[in-house]
């Protein structure tokens, strides 16, 4: 039995990358287990694609039936049109026990940009459901999700691993956010920028209701990609911006300009007619896209800027740091009772015959032994049945406690096929 993860995430790439690679609509996957099954039939194949990462999980019952690294990146390569070199680097692998804990990881979000975060739970469940509709899944996928499921179970009942905030976004929208609005489902957002943390804040604030977003960017492709992903969204030139300041209630700038966009004296004149409306302004530009200047303009003016959200995460995230180290101990407990099984599974059947194969040529020795030593009683010939009985155990040991030892890294394919020939096991 083999297992493996292809996989490509927001530690391993840049957010154009995964874009690239991502598989964002149901046609998509659809086209995606048809390339797959035809390419690869004896594979079992799960698809996991979100904004942070796109990964690809296989299962086999024998590892010569196994797609390659090299196998995969072509399918990436294929399906997307995009050249190898683009992302080959980009494009890790797991396998065998490494396969099972990142899935783990995943799934219980340590290695998630928002530590406890509870959409990759919904994600990880919506891939598995995906796959074995599209009959992409078998005994091996279905354990393996099954597993990573109870897991993140696991890891929420008996860790504070989901409690306090520890991405800016999170923390903005809900720590600073909060504490400015009772709700945000009535509030118009604005959004300057089209980049990763933009997206992330916008996620937050649609699990919070908000449904009238208007964006604006220098780029007017990257604003509408952006805007695809927000139902209601709407996309409108950067020549509007003042204008589409006046209406908003929260504003989110993330442009990456050198300098300023928006001075103290230019949004000053946008408050002078609405000093009783508070607005709320997220300045995540690096530097500055709003003048510090601007959060001291009126006390409906509430202006955070990347280094206050930092702080407060930072403080969050050490808080929680033994619960990082117990989540991590349960995904080691876990992956390892998950090895012991597909360990028993995979190698189980031939243990079983092993065990009978050789009973059964001991037990025609002892009655050979009776037959020639009838004048032995039957404590004695109790007596040597019980010593080979025992003969057979201890001879059985070696091969057996090296196939449960090498079974801890992974199947043991080239033991098992070595046990097959020497003692003339037939499957």
């Amino acid at each position: 039995m083999n297992l493996q993860v292809v996989y490509c995430n927001h530690q391993t790439a840049e957010l154009d990358i995964r874009e690239r690679l991502a598989f964002a609509t149901s046609d998509q996957l659809s086209n995606a287990y048809e390339y797959l099954r035809s390419h690869f039939p004896q594979t079992e194949l799960v698809l996991l694609s979100t904004c942070n990462r796109v990964e690809l999980y296989t299962a086999q019952e024998s590892q010569d039936d196994a797609p390659s690294h090299q196998d995969i990146a072509h399918f990436f390569s294929d399906f997307h049109e995009i050249p190898l070199t683009d992302f080959f680097d980009d494009l890790l692998e797991r396998t065998g026990p490494d396969a099972v804990r990142h899935l783990f990881q995943v799934v219980s979000s340590v290695d998630s940009m928002v530590l406890g975060e509870p959409q990759i739970v919904s994600q990880v469940k919506e891939a598995y459901r995906t796959a074995t509709e599209y009959e992409a899944c078998g005994p091996l996928t279905h354990a393996l999700f099954q597993g990573a499921i109870r897991v993140s179970s696991r890891v929420r009942t008996e860790t504070g691993l989901t409690e306090g905030r520890v991405s800016i976004a999170s923390v903005a929208v809900g720590e600073f956010g909060k504490s400015i609005f009772d709700r945000f489902d009535d509030k118009t957002v604005l959004v300057i920028g089209a980049g990763e943390m933009a997206e992330e804040t916008l996620r937050y604030l649609s699990n919070e209701g908000v449904r009238r977003i208007n964006i604006v960017n220098r780029s007017p492709d990257r604003a509408r990609a952006l805007a695809e992903r927000w139902p209601g969204a709407q996309v409108h030139a950067y020549e509007k911006l003042e204008e589409l300041l006046v209406g908003a209630d929260v504003i989110v700038s993330t442009t990456g300009s050198e300098k300023p966009i928006v001075s103290v004296g230019q949004f000053s004149r946008i408050r002078r007619n609405h000093l009783d409306k508070p607005v709320f302004i997220l300045d995540l530009g690096a530097p500055r896209d709003f003048e510090p200047g601007i959060g001291q303009i009126d006390d409906g003016v509430f202006l955070y800027d990347i280094d206050d959200l930092e702080t407060t995460c930072e403080q969050n995230r050490i808080a929680r740091g033994t619960e990082v180290e117990r989540a991590l101990e349960i995904i080691d407990d876990e992956t390892d009772r998950f090895m012991r099984e597909i360990y028993h599974r995979a190698t189980g059947p031939i243990v079983k015959r092993l065990r009978e194969q050789w009973h059964d040529i001991s037990q025609t020795e002892v009655r050979s032994l009776k037959s020639k030593l009838g004048h032995l009683g039957n404590d004695d010939l109790k007596a040597i049945e019980r010593s080979m009985e025992r003969l057979v155990n201890k001879l059985l040991h070696p091969p057996l406690e090296a196939l449960k030892d090498e079974a801890r890294e992974g199947t043991p394919h080239g033991l098992l096929d070595a046990l097959k020939r020497l003692f003339h096991i037939k499957d």
